[in-house]
């Protein structure tokens, strides 16, 4: 399958960056780094993410970073799968907790070597 990211969400992914970056400057490159390798196990298995409820062919990632996390939403249509948003799980509405069921068994951080 080929991946596509819309213009927003790389806006998304410069903005989480960016304001990790006067903190934290290596932080921030490694958050985009596993940002964007969350995104590989999709491409042979699109149906990984959980579904979103009202939305059909749009799924949602969790990918754990830190104390929380990252939410990515994609959508798949054919042979495409366009990455459409990525939101920090607090701001996605997730507050102090990620939900148990979306958390990546093993992290992108190990499975990519990234840690």
């Amino acid at each position: 399958m080929r991946i596509v990211w819309l213009d927003a969400a790389i806006a998304d992914l410069q903005r989480l960056r960016d304001f990790i970056l006067p903190y934290n400057k290596e932080a921030a490159q490694r958050a985009a780094r596993i940002i964007s390798a969350a995104i590989a196990p999709v491409a042979s298995n699109p149906r990984i993410g959980k579904p979103v409820e009202d939305l059909p062919d749009y799924h949602d990632i969790i990918v754990p970073f830190g104390a929380s996390g990252y939410l990515l939403r994609y959508l798949i249509q054919g042979d495409t799968i366009f990455i459409i948003a990525i939101k920090h799980c607090k701001e996605a509405g997730f507050a102090d907790q990620t939900p148990a069921l979306w958390v990546v068994k093993n992290p992108v951080e190990s499975a990519y070597g990234m840690s």
